[in-house]
């Protein structure tokens, strides 16, 4: 391939992946049906292989899609009468229930992407479902791309994410915005799918690697699709703040050798500035205005984090203050681990151990290795090093990723020698 071609067909790709949830959610708008509109999607891009590397990328990639996918989805349907029958219900049944039409931004193509992501994360489908649906129809990622975020073979992604297309058609869940008075319960489940994906970016579940970069990148992308879709929607702007701020510490979070560097040795020069002042400014539009939500303040206290100038200096009573907001509007023991683990920070590790011990029967905490963690690190600072010792060979029972894993056999193997 020459290098021009070799230019142009990195552009497709690079059009592709950030028209293709605008282009799916435009199709299946119109014909009600997944299947078909992945199908004549891809139809869509493997025509822009062929053409646009000789013709050149037309001013509006997307219209050009969209218009040759729906050729391509017309053709199918003349093709098979019982299917186009299918399609017409479908169709009909999401006009009856949602008959406004979308806003249309400058290049006259109808944002539907809204109304997709409430169907693939649709409570009627299961959790890892709504993940996998999400990156796929809205991140754009293959499913063996997605296959390689669960750390599942594609074959058994390519049977879950069959199994929630068939789910979405056969329970007839609706392409479609929730209204005002359903919003409310319905966002949140959104908010959430994508924290999930970031979440596992930022510290693999299991595998070799600490971090995820991709999966992290992909979840501020969605984020930042939600939040031109809902600008005034205060926990949307909360969650992309939180994602930026953390995840503007992600190069000083591991070594040249990918080992686990915590907070207090973290070389702050490394934090990635531009994010921190997108995070710090989309904060104080998450905090104002209405009501707080647990991902504005989980950001707040991010900020907090990323404005100090070393871990002794970190505002402590503060970010204390914080987590006691955010136990009273989104109650949960990880919330209850962070706050014993800042008032440990504020008033000393024997206040935070008694908090931790008071957590020692919740279930959700007895099988995730931050806890015993925790725990490890507070009784080795009051000199308690046998129980150290057995709180870090708890957690190493219970750690997923590698990194980890050799950050806390260090811990032991260092309380060994003394």
């Amino acid at each position: 391939m020459s290098e021009g071609a070799a230019g142009a067909g990195t552009s497709v790709e690079a059009v592709f992946r950030e028209e293709r949830g605008r282009l799916l959610a435009s199709l299946v708008r119109r014909f009600g049906d997944l299947d078909l509109a992945e199908e004549v999607a891809s139809d869509a891009i493997e025509a822009a292989l062929v053409h646009w590397p000789a013709d050149g990328v037309p001013d509006k990639p997307g219209a050009w899609l969209l218009t040759t996918a729906r050729r391509r989805a017309v053709d199918r349907l003349r093709r098979d009468r019982a299917y186009a029958e299918r399609v017409a219900i479908l169709q009909a049944e999401a006009d009856r229930t949602d008959p406004g039409a979308p806003d249309e931004p400058d290049d006259g193509i109808p944002d539907e992407r809204l109304r997709l992501f409430f169907t693939c994360c649709h409570p009627a489908l299961p959790g890892e479902s709504q993940v996998a649906l999400t990156l796929r129809c809205l991140a754009g990622l293959t499913t063996p791309e997605v296959a390689r975020a669960f750390l599942v073979e594609p074959a058994t992604m390519a049977q879950r994410i069959v199994r929630a297309k068939r789910k979405i058609r056969d329970a007839r869940i609706p392409f479609r915005v929730p209204g005002a008075d359903e919003l409310p319960d319905r966002l949140p489940g959104v908010l959430r799918v994508v924290y999930l994906v970031f979440t596992e970016g930022y510290a693999a579940s299991e595998g070799p690697e600490l971090l995820r970069v991709d999966l992290a990148l992909e979840a501020i992308r969605l984020a930042r699709i939600l939040h031109r879709l809902l600008p005034r929607e205060q926990e949307v702007t909360g969650l992309l703040a939180l994602m930026l701020l953390v995840h503007a510490r992600r190069d000083a979070r591991t070594g040249p050798d990918g080992d686990l560097i915590l907070l207090d040795d973290q070389d702050r020069g490394r934090w990635d500035r531009t994010l921190i002042e997108e995070g710090r400014e989309l904060v104080v539009r998450a905090l104002t205005g209405g009501p707080v939500g647990p991902y504005a303040v989980q950001a707040a206290i991010a900020a907090l984090h990323d404005e100090a100038v070393d871990v002794a200096t970190t505002d402590w009573p503060q970010i204390v203050a914080l987590y006691d907001v955010l136990a009273r509007i989104a109650p949960s023991p990880l919330v209850a681990l962070n706050r014993a683990v800042a008032v440990a920070m504020r008033d000393g590790p024997a206040a935070g151990l008694v908090l931790l011990d008071a957590l020692a029967d919740e279930p959700r905490l007895r099988t995730h290795h931050l806890y015993p963690a925790a725990r490890a690190d507070l009784l080795l600072r009051l000199g308690r090093t046998s129980e150290a010792a057995q709180a870090y060979r708890r957690a190493l029972e219970l750690v997923g990723n590698d990194p980890e894993r050799r950050f806390l056999t260090a811990r032991l193997d260092s309380l060994r020698r003394t």
